[in-house]
């Protein structure tokens, strides 16, 4: 994809079918190839046959539960999957009422890049299809406009946006260059270069721990003029404006822009919940212990269990602790192990937490974890009307689309347009926003955000009557509202990198305290590269890893997992005096 501000340029592009490894998203603070492990035909382990069928509660059936369950369950244990809202997570898909079923709204995960690699593992394991995603001055779209201090520029590509846009993407690259040894983290990454990778990386996270995204721009030469890092914070690179994540560790930027991870992006055909939903109902051709014809569905008799709202530990006959669980509807069962994959801020105000459920230090990261705040607002329309050509007043056409892909510094900040084919029903993303932005937002209902953004749009496009084309509500969603998530996806602040390497490595538990272990933490908060379904696939196979180990199982010699060779790539250890 082209962006409007693109990533900077690779220095080692590999053609389709070239030798060269795929750029990956395992990232730098732990290069471990979760696609190689997942690829091996040794499978991912095995645990002893005396623990076959043992119960292990996974709590949360979003992504990162259901990959978690499927492995464990594949593994000959039992999972019990609880859920408090429905399978997905936020991989979210909604429809929208009366209208054609195909008409979908992606309330939460929509659009995926090709480094997610473990990702695509169960995309493809479950047959689903991909479509490129309509983002900025993407292939795949049309064209795009950029609106900034009421004034829109309309593009194809990035050549037809005024100079000023591509100093501002020059810059950017040569603040990645000069500030973050750009190109040479992305060839250690491309090339799995495990120790080039650490050896850049623990330098920079050394240095760059305490640092602002905005600090960062500001420390390079590049950005000396505010108004080029005011147009960077309002039209990014990638997807769309990315000021709102300025007061971030700028470790959080480089993470993805190191792995591609904001480009060329498609959204799974059908809707992103259909990944966790078809594991759910998936029955493995390769099973231990249980039937064939076994799926997560069947071991659950068709549901999963309710929300749950109590975590203790017990004195276990080994001398270790067991787990016990109690849900919604009063029932406690207790488990050798447990897997916690919904967002770590439930166990701070939702569910009454046992204190010995984790070590202090562990408590302390997890009420310091920062969500950022996230909305979107879907309404159908009657088909791709942003297609017709524009005509002037004139009355003669100008060349141009009637509308586009917009980005702009008005409230509705990204709109995006998502088609099913000519003439048939489509779908408008009329406003995807973050933090402040999202904010705003939250004391509107559905209709009156319509309003608010409609109105912001025809500043943009006076000539366009989108109301005439709704054909139905609008669906919308605030995560931060939401109250079995209180926020989109985890976002580091400056001086967070401990609090988060506690969080990743705690599948680790050798070290642990025996009355600390058998819990185990997942989900993309949990992952280095928060917000992404990603870091919820790889941190769900680190707590398959930690469950195996934890009942005495261990991997074939041949395909090592990430917990036999951590202290080869365990993530760099700062100092804390």
């Amino acid at each position: 994809m082209t962006s409007t501000v693109p990533t900077a340029a690779h220095d080692d592009q590999h053609p389709a079918g070239a030798d060269q490894p795929p750029l990956t998203m395992f990232g730098p603070d732990f290069p471990f190839a979760y696609d190689d492990w997942l690829a091996h035909p040794a499978g991912l382990g095995q645990v002893p046959a005396t623990a076959h069928g043992r119960e292990v509660a996974v709590i949360g059936g979003g992504l990162s539960g259901l990959v978690a369950a499927h492995e464990l369950m594949r593994m000959g244990l039992r999972p019990v999957v609880y859920e408090a809202d429905r399978i997905g997570g936020r991989l979210r898909t909604d429809t929208f009422p009366g209208c054609p079923p195909e008409l979908t709204a992606e309330m939460g995960a929509m659009r995926f890049p090709p480094s997610s690699t473990a990702l695509a593992h169960y995309i493809g394991l479950t047959g689903l299809r991909t479509e490129p995603f309509p983002n900025p001055l993407a292939p795949a779209t049309p064209s795009t406009v950029v609106d900034l201090k009421g004034r829109a520029h309309y593009a194809r590509t990035l050549d037809d946006l005024p100079e000023v846009y591509r100093t501002v993407m020059a810059a950017w690259n040569t603040c990645l260059e000069e500030g973050a040894d750009f190109a040479a983290v992305q060839h250690a990454i491309r090339h799995r270069d495990t120790a080039r990778l650490r050896e850049i990386w623990s330098r920079l996270v050394e240095r760059l721990d305490n640092q602002t995204f905005y600090g960062f721009l500001c420390d390079s030469p590049a950005f000396s003029s505010f108004r080029h890092r005011e147009i960077f914070g309002q039209v990014g690179f990638g997807t769309g404006g990315w000021d709102t994540d300025f007061p971030n560790s700028v470790l959080e930027i480089l993470r993805v822009v190191y792995t591609g991870a904001d480009d060329d992006h498609h959204g799974i055909t059908g809707g992103s919940q259909q990944l966790p939903e078809r594991l759910w109902d998936r029955a493995p051709a390769k099973l231990v212990h249980w039937p064939h014809g076994t799926s997560l569905r069947s071991l659950h008799g068709g549901e999963p269990r309710p929300a749950v709202t109590r975590l203790t530990r017990t004195a276990a006959p080994d001398g270790g602790t067991a787990i016990p669980v109690m849900d919604a509807s009063g029932a406690v069962r207790t488990y050798p192990a447990a897997v916690f994959t919904a967002q770590s801020w439930l166990l701070l105000a939702k569910i009454d937490c046992d204190e010995a459920l984790l070590p202090i230090d562990h408590w302390t990261a997890v009420e310091r974890t920062h969500y950022m705040q996230s909305s979107k607002l879907f309404v159908p329309v009657d088909r791709p009307f942003w297609r017709d050509p524009e005509t002037g007043p004139d009355g003669r056409p100008t060349g141009r689309d009637t509308m586009s892909m917009t980005l702009t510094d008005r409230m509705t900040r990204g709109t995006y347009l998502l088609e099913n084919g000519p003439d048939r029903p489509a779908v408008m993303c009329l406003s995807y926003t973050w933090c402040d932005d999202s904010s705003k937002w939250l004391p509107l209902t559905a209709a009156e955000r319509l309003e608010v953004m409609l109105k912001s749009l025809r500043e943009i496009y006076p000539g366009v009557d989108v109301r005439r084309h709704i054909i139905g509500d609008p669906v919308t969603v605030s995560w931060e509202d939401e109250p079995w998530f209180m926020g989109a996806f985890k976002a580091n602040l400056p001086g967070h990198y401990r609090y988060q390497r506690r969080l990743f490595t705690h599948f680790v538990q050798d070290r642990l305290p025996a009355d600390r272990r058998g819990l185990f933490l997942a989900g993309d908060d949990v992952s280095w590269t928060a917000g992404w379904a990603e870091g919820a696939v790889q941190t769900a196979l680190n707590a398959v890893w930690g469950v195996m180990h934890h009942f005495g199982g261990a991997t074939d010699p041949a395909n090592p997992g990430p917990g036999d060779v951590y202290d080869a790539i365990e993530p760099v250890m700062l100092p804390e005096d």
